[in-house]
């Protein structure tokens, strides 16, 4: 079976001075993920690491640098699947998790599916994952738009480190609607056995109210893997996928007939004409081949096929 690797790093609207910062990003998680993949690890080792070099990219939406609720935390979802097993693990509102897709493989390794909060924080420590503290994950430039206000299109920019905002300018009437972070990350992975895996890994929407869930740790919504079929991971505003439970139906249109690349289009129509919702997805299909779409002026993405000599970026 052929290895296969794709990411994003969520969609939206990523002004031009910031495509390289949002691809290299990308770039650089499907490489660590790849690397666990040479080395014979399987789709989940390579879906996990992935997702763990974004989560920690203050860059990305998700884990350290992860958007702020309306009283100024970081309330952190996850959610992987594995589509030979049918097993799914997932962690939504965690405060003290550095990288929650570690914690929802933990999940996923367990009885349960889903678990939340203070619960799913307890089953970490039981788990053996150690808590940090919440403030680790606020960066400087996060806190600083909490304080002004969240605007529309601020859980889509970068930390200055890698690319974007300066954070000695953060003073509201130097920022603007259309200065905007890479939103929910997530990846799907095939690996040499033919297992196919989906995650994804997100911070929500800024100024979200606490407690608030979306797509992102939901199987079959924000993501959704199936021996024969592929995976698929979204990044948009999760309330629309969950009421199209999006992810699903991609792989539904891969069990029509239709190709990776076809899945996804058709896919992304059904959001905006259905809904009229924005977002993006990236999948594979069960042979590893990739498909990619989004209703938004970008997404950040890339993704590494086995035969190549470098993986592809782009947003």
């Amino acid at each position: 079976m052929a290895l296969a690797l794709i990411v994003h790093g969520g969609a939206g609207t990523i002004p031009a001075d910031r495509h390289a910062a949002a691809s290299a990003g990308c770039r650089a998680a499907v490489e660590a993920g790849w690397r666990a993949l040479l080395a014979g690890g399987s789709a989940l080792d390579a879906v996990q690491v992935a997702i763990m070099a974004l989560e920690d990219n203050p860059g990305f939406n998700a884990g350290t640098g992860a958007v702020l609720t309306l009283d100024g935390r970081a309330e952190l979802d996850a959610g992987l699947m594995d589509g030979e097993t049918l097993d799914v693990g997932a962690v939504a509102g965690v405060q003290r998790i550095k990288n929650p897709i570690r914690l929802a493989r933990a999940v996923l390794a367990s009885p349960h599916a889903l678990l939340v909060g203070a619960g799913a924080e307890q089953f970490a420590t039981d788990a053996g994952i150690a808590l940090c503290d919440p403030e680790e994950l606020v960066t400087e430039a996060q806190r600083a738009r909490w304080r002004r206000g969240y605007r529309e299109g601020d859980d889509v920019n970068v930390d200055p480190a890698h690319g974007g905002l300066d954070v000695g300018a953060v003073a509201a009437e130097h920022l603007h609607a259309d200065d905007t972070k890479h939103g929910t990350v997530g990846a799907v992975a095939v690996d040499a056995q033919g297992r196919v895996v989906a995650g994804a890994s997100t911070g929500g929407i800024g100024a979200k109210h606490p407690g608030r869930v979306g797509d992102t740790p939901l199987a079959g919504c924000g993501f959704a893997a199936e021996r024969g079929l592929g995976g698929v991971s979204c990044t948009g505003h999760g309330e629309d996928f969950i009421r199209l439970t999006l992810a699903r139906r991609a792989l539904d249109l891969i069990a029509g007939g239709r190709s990776a690349q076809q899945a996804a289009e058709e896919t992304m129509r059904l959001l905006g004409e259905r809904v009229g919702g924005l977002g993006g997805l990236v999948l594979l299909d069960a042979d590893g081949r990739p498909g990619f779409a989004r209703n938004t002026p970008t997404m950040a993405y890339s993704y590494m096929l086995e035969g190549a000599d470098a993986p592809v970026a782009g947003v």
